[in-house]
């Protein structure tokens, strides 16, 4: 049985989706505890209700990032993940804490990495004139939204859409494809090559989401 911890700034709406997913497909996992960095994330009142652990390590009462991260670290090495799942989590990480968790820490981000790292991946997405877009989940590297991917989820940019709505479109189909990702490492699914490409043993479907209007 593998344990999960996951991290959240906020409401943490994939956190919910991969609590759900768990609970409902039986995984052979737990959602072990979810940490946040805000003592007002409401995720952390969603956790609770499940009877999943709950921690707080607020950043403001650090020095460094660096004071932060280890701290952080320990809370989460208390509970002896296999996995740790960011979800909404959002604080750039050290690179000694990248390194603590090598090949068992995993990200989405709401666009089609490389394309667009870091934020207002919709409206930069919508200004560039893209034609699709969508989101990545990924293992985490020192470098900023990089990192092997797991998979993609697609979804097209319609004439007109605001960044608000093409958010939400994608976000629909991150609260699929992230469980599924979870679901693929907890399997044992997903191999790491040398190169820093992901395998997948089962031959687990790697792009998600639909590519018509109603996306």
């Amino acid at each position: 049985m593998k344990s999960i911890v996951i991290l959240i700034s906020g409401r943490g709406s994939n956190m919910e989706a991969i609590v759900h997913a768990c609970q409902q497909e039986n995984w052979p996992a737990r959602i072990a505890a979810v940490i946040s960095n805000k003592a007002d994330a409401s995720g952390l009142q969603f956790a609770a209700s499940h009877g999943i652990a709950t921690a707080v390590v607020d950043h403001k009462a650090f020095a460094s990032r660096e004071a932060f991260d280890a701290e952080l670290a320990k809370a989460i090495d208390g509970f002896t993940p296999d996995l740790v799942v960011l979800a909404g989590f959002m604080r750039i990480l050290t690179e000694g804490f990248v390194r603590h968790f090598q090949g068992r820490l995993l990200n989405i981000h709401p666009s089609l990495l490389p394309a667009f790292p870091g934020l207002h991946t919709h409206q930069r997405a919508i200004e560039a004139g893209c034609k699709l877009a969508g989101a990545t989940v990924h293992f985490v590297t020192p470098e900023l939204d990089h990192g092997p991917i797991v998979a993609q989820a697609v979804v097209p940019v319609l004439v007109g859409d605001t960044a608000e709505q093409l958010a939400q479109r994608v976000l629909t189909q991150e609260h699929r494809m992230y469980p599924a990702a979870v679901r693929w490492f907890v399997q044992g699914a997903l191999d790491l090559t040398p190169d820093g490409r992901v395998l997948h043993r089962q031959q687990a479907p790697q792009l998600l989401g639909q590519l018509s209007p109603e996306a």
